[in-house]
């Protein structure tokens, strides 16, 4: 234990370090570092993949799910969307430096809110070595150090791309403990980052719900959580079966693994297209667990937890629903406020929808899969927060950033 906590002080120390400087950098130093480094990572593809396919040997040898092991397989075409992840962080507006509110009171006392860097922030994460690069580059470019901690099962994958990764940045001026990767798989080194008080500021987990629970246990430094996708698609009476069959379909299973994935789908109980969308889910090849009234045309019967399942594979729960109330009650009682969606041509439905949802995303007439922080403009996100305070949804750049008051006077007092 005490080496752990050593090797972790000595990490923070290092961070807090390379923070200081970062957030006094340019952007445009920044930007410069990072498109250097998503070139390292295309020059080191073959490696990155070679390295990749030692991880998913280990993989298919310790018997990781079939989510899992998409969730960590690359290829060069992988490799070069991550690439082109860091150069879109690149290309990014800096929010370091913003003014968010600008006031003189009345005494002449100038108060600014300005953006700041949150300082040194802790990734601990799961299966995805793509997070490796995203994590690291969203807190650099928003002023931030990054301690990075991957799963076992992507360690040579994660090695790789960190080295391919830091080599950029070194090569664009920015210092070399900007990003550092944690060189155990001990679990004991999570714990320690959890209790490294005063060396980290925030630390996101970003994996399966034993992993976020941990997390929020022990941590006695402030949490960004990313909790289950146990998402939901409805489909209103007011729905066009063309329209609903592409989005629960592809809801679905265009990636079953990732954490926007519909695993529900409730289906007004009179829309005339019920059995027919149903049938379509079967036959594109998801495996329907479903209520009672679904169970009897034919397909599995639901039991209690599946309702709380996320899934990530090609299953899915149906359900039949009187309405939007009906809605509300199941998803409060059963989502996990990440996102849920609604499929409908009537506006005023939709909109009620949107209003009464608690989730951090909510969509109308789109698939659940858009819940990405590229798809919504914000290049890689570093997680999905679902909690309320701080950042909600995608967290990128502004997410990774928080404020501080400047203020400028001529001699006031209060007297």
């Amino acid at each position: 234990m005490i080496e752990v906590d050593t090797l972790i002080a000595d990490m923070g120390h290092r961070a807090r370090a390379a923070a200081t400087v970062l957030a006094g950098m340019p952007s445009e130093t920044k930007a410069a570092a990072l498109r250097l480094a998503a070139q390292a990572i295309r020059d080191a593809s073959a490696t990155i993949v070679a390295a990749n396919a030692e991880d998913m040997a280990a993989g298919l040898a310790r018997g990781l799910s079939g989510a899992m092991l998409d969730r960590l397989r690359l290829d060069d075409a992988r490799v070069a969307q991550i690439a082109d992840g860091v150069d879109a962080v690149a290309g990014l507006p800096d929010p370091v430096g913003t003014v968010i509110s600008d006031d003189t009171r009345p005494n002449g006392l100038r108060l600014s809110r300005v953006r700041v860097p949150i300082g040194v922030i802790g990734i601990v994460y799961e299966s995805r070595p793509n997070v490796t690069a995203d994590a690291g580059v969203l807190a650099v470019m928003s002023g931030n150090a990054a301690i990075l901690r991957g799963g076992s099962e992507a360690v040579k994958s994660n090695a790789a791309i960190h080295v391919a990764l830091a080599a950029g940045l070194v090569t664009g001026g920015l210092p070399a403990d900007a990003i550092q990767l944690v060189p155990t798989t001990d679990r004991a080194a999570v714990g320690a980052m959890l209790r490294a008080e005063g060396l980290l500021d925030l630390v996101i987990p970003r994996g399966g719900k034993s992993l976020v629970a941990r997390v929020q246990d022990e941590a006695r430094v402030p949490v960004l959580a990313h909790l289950d996708g146990i998402n939901h698609v409805y489909v209103d009476l007011a729905a066009d079966f063309e329209m609903a069959k592409r989005i629960v379909i592809d809801a679905k299973l265009r990636r079953t693994g990732v954490c926007g994935a519909m695993e529900t789908l409730l289906i007004h109980r009179d829309w005339p297209h019920r059995d027919a969308l149903i049938a379509a889910l079967d036959a594109a090849g998801c495996e329907v667990r479903g209520d009672a009234d679904v169970a009897a045309l034919g397909y599995a019967a639901a039991n209690d937890a599946d309702w709380d399942t996320e899934y990530l594979d090609a299953i899915a729960s149906v359900a039949l629903v009187e309405g939007l109330d009906d809605v509300i009650s199941h998803i409060d009682a059963h989502g996990s406020h990440h996102t849920d969606a609604i499929v409908t041509e009537d506006a005023g439905v939709a909109e009620s929808f949107l209003t009464r949802v608690d989730s951090a995303i909510v969509l109308w007439n789109a698939s659940t899969q858009f819940a990405d922080g590229g798809q919504f403009g914000l290049g890689a996100e570093i997680g999905i927060s679902t909690g309320r305070l701080h950042a909600r949804g995608p967290v990128a750049l502004e997410g990774l950033t928080t404020y501080k008051w400047i203020g400028r006077g001529t001699g006031q007092i209060r007297g």
